[in-house]
């Protein structure tokens, strides 16, 4: 029970910050292919703030206040009692709804059909241009070598 509820948090976590993550246009144009939209209430309707954002150095020294961030959040919940919730960077509040009612759909049997039509084009989107951001830093890639001299 406890090794499914860790599995379930995973994948949770896996797709919510894949939608975080998402270009807004991206998001919202798959999420227009989905006509099955069942009523929710807001819980909290979206709502933009800002977040500090923290960084350390080298990733392993004393953390430090990097800077500021404008993040959108909502929280809302289906007639049947599931809960979702929008997290995203920005300003949004179209892109945090549609997350948040993503994530509180991918909770219930209409889970397999968003995983088609939305989940997995944005995730292919995502690594395309991860890669083709790599591949570009690869081409500037300088390799540097020393020849033994023989002079010891």
């Amino acid at each position: 029970m406890a090794e499914q509820m860790e599995t379930n948090a995973a994948a949770r976590q896996g797709w919510m910050g894949l939608l975080a993550r998402a270009p807004e246009k991206d998001l919202l144009t798959l999420w227009a292919k989905v006509t099955d939209r069942p009523a929710f209430k807001w819980l909290r309707s979206p709502e933009v703030g800002g977040v500090m954002v923290r960084g350390r150095a080298g990733a392993t020294g004393a953390p430090f206040n990097l800077g500021e961030m404008s993040v959108t959040r909502c929280s809302l919940v289906l007639e049947d009692g599931t809960v979702g919730h929008g997290y995203v960077q920005g300003r949004s509040k179209p892109k945090a709804e549609a997350a948040a009612m993503i994530d509180a759909l991918m909770q219930t049997d209409a889970a397999t059909a968003l995983q088609e039509v939305v989940i997995e084009p944005l995730r292919q989107k995502i690594q395309a241009a991860q890669q083709t951001r790599a591949a570009k830093a690869a081409a500037t890639k300088v390799e540097f070598f020393t020849l033994v001299r023989g002079e010891d």
